[in-house]
């Protein structure tokens, strides 16, 4: 029996997804897209979850970008047809997940690969990371979102200059354009992003997906996202969550949230 491409593994409420294809460093073709989204969505469901971490296998590779060899035969409607099952199946997953994610980014993120931590909510890059989107060089664009994305973490300009150069970017570089919110040392990477997953454990999880819920919906065409976030404060209101916040808070102890 084959390997799992995805490597699932729960310490103290924290759900680890590592993928696994080191000899390919740890490029996305269909398969893995798939296993990935059904861990994402076995995590979802798993009540003793509370936080996702997403990394790469070994030193070199985060994701190394997509397989070419799986559509370098495509004509445009098999494009079309890849970068819509691929967004539905994980990239928009990844992102509306209700639980956070964390990309511990190590090594390599081109392309699909960057385009998925792209679609985490937090990212932390160790300090050999190079990252970037090369499809212009290979005469297309990115399609699993990266062009959407991009902009809306480094701004417009930076998000141009990194797509139509097609170069990669080390960790500081992304640091200062705020693509990655930490840098760490490579043997520190994975530690550092159970450090901060420990950290948002501490809060209601109820608050946590409002939360997130609100903040992408400053990003959805049509939406106010300030009426957006008056509804989602107000629902909080109705949750038990709230209600043993605001009770520890008074009463000078440490909450214990339901997560209801």
């Amino acid at each position: 029996m084959p390997e799992p491409l995805i490597k699932q593994e729960t310490h103290s409420g924290i759900r680890t997804l590592t993928i696994q294809r080191p000899e390919a460093l740890n490029a996305l073709n269909l398969d893995v897209i798939q296993e990935l989204s059904a861990a994402v969505q076995e995590a979802q469901s798993d009540s003793d979850v509370r936080v996702i971490i997403l990394t790469g296998s070994g030193e070199k590779a985060f994701v190394a970008g997509a397989d070419i060899k799986e559509f370098a035969e495509f004509d445009s409607e098999k494009g079309r047809n890849l970068a819509d099952h691929g967004q539905e199946l994980l990239f928009n997953r990844l992102e509306r997940s209700s639980k956070p994610v964390i990309a511990a980014i190590n090594g390599f993120a081109l392309g699909g690969g960057l385009e998925l931590a792209l679609a985490c909510h937090i990212r932390i890059a160790s300090d050999t990371a190079r990252m970037g989107l090369p499809e212009v060089s290979l005469g297309v664009i990115p399609g699993y979102g990266g062009t959407q994305r991009l902009p809306q973490i480094v701004g417009k300009g930076k998000a141009l200059e990194m797509i139509l150069t097609a170069r990669m970017i080390g960790s500081e570089e992304a640091l200062s354009c705020g693509l990655v919110n930490q840098v760490v040392s490579s043997d520190g990477l994975l530690e550092a992003a159970q450090k901060m997953a420990s950290q948002i454990m501490k809060n209601a999880p109820t608050a946590l997906s409002t939360a997130i819920q609100a903040v992408l919906a400053g990003y959805e065409d049509g939406v106010n996202g300030f009426q957006a976030e008056i509804e989602c404060f107000g629902a909080s209101f109705d949750t038990a969550d709230f209600r043993e916040g605001t009770q520890a808070f008074l009463n000078k102890r440490k909450p214990e949230f339901s997560g209801k």
